[in-house]
């Protein structure tokens, strides 16, 4: 609708960066994803709009991580307005990966990663160092999750609360839930999980999801109604 040019690499996400960041040596453009500074100075108003709207303060922060830039974002939001006297305490960083791209879980870059959750399928996140700092800081963790466990909980978050994130963002619900339950985020703590893309951003993932899910065609009669409602409970 832009009437932009669309290039289409044969790459994944790391080739597809690096190719870009060489193309800003060469060519008058700008690159606004996470490495740009002030992507991460506008991100991290998000941090402000979650302690304005819990009254201050919450205990655990959950989030997909790829490239590491809303980690970084939103810790930098946090500390800001800890310095600033505006929150009390600043919360846990609680950081998820997909099995199959978790450089941070691993401790090192991984060069082929592989996940249904694209967004996430990252193996050499430019936020590197950043991220490590908001665990650190923060006393967080980095785990990961299979497909499956991943998976698991989109479709959880679409039938049980109207919310259709695509793959990546439920990997946050997938962590928060894992955690919850071994015990190591505390019952009783006040919880954000962070869903960064809406399930349309993934068409295929989701239609593989419902590939079960047929229509079921009926007679245009009210007694038809009842009885495909009744047969489907």
């Amino acid at each position: 609708m832009y009437d932009a040019k669309i290039i289409q690499i044969s790459g994944n996400f790391d080739q597809g960066m690096q190719l870009v960041k060489e193309v800003a040596d060469h060519a008058p453009v700008t690159i606004v994803n996470s490495i740009n500074p002030f992507r991460i100075d506008g991100q991290k108003t998000s941090a402000f709009d979650i302690v304005d709207a819990l009254g201050l303060e919450h205990d655990n922060h959950c989030l997909p991580v790829g490239n590491a830039g809303n980690i970084t974002a939103y810790w930098k939001g946090y500390t800001e307005y800890a310095r600033d006297r505006v929150c009390g305490n600043l919360p846990v960083m609680c950081g998820y990966q997909a099995a199959g791209a978790a450089p941070f879980v691993l401790g090192e870059m991984v060069d082929h990663p592989e996940t249904v959750a694209t967004a996430i399928r990252i193996g050499h996140p430019q936020s590197w160092d950043f991220a490590w700092t908001a665990q650190r800081e923060s006393g967080g963790w980095f785990d990961k999750f299979t497909d499956e466990q991943i998976l698991a909980a989109q479709k959880m978050l679409s039938q049980f609360e109207g919310i259709f994130c695509e793959p990546a963002s439920a990997t946050s619900l997938a962590g928060a839930l894992h955690d919850i339950g071994s015990g190591k985020i505390p019952e009783g703590s006040k919880i954000v999980c962070t869903l960064t893309g809406n399930g349309i951003k993934d068409p295929e993932i989701a239609m593989m999801q419902c590939a079960d899910a047929k229509p079921i065609t009926i007679d245009a009669s009210l007694d038809a109604v009842k009885r495909a409602i009744l047969d489907s409970l």
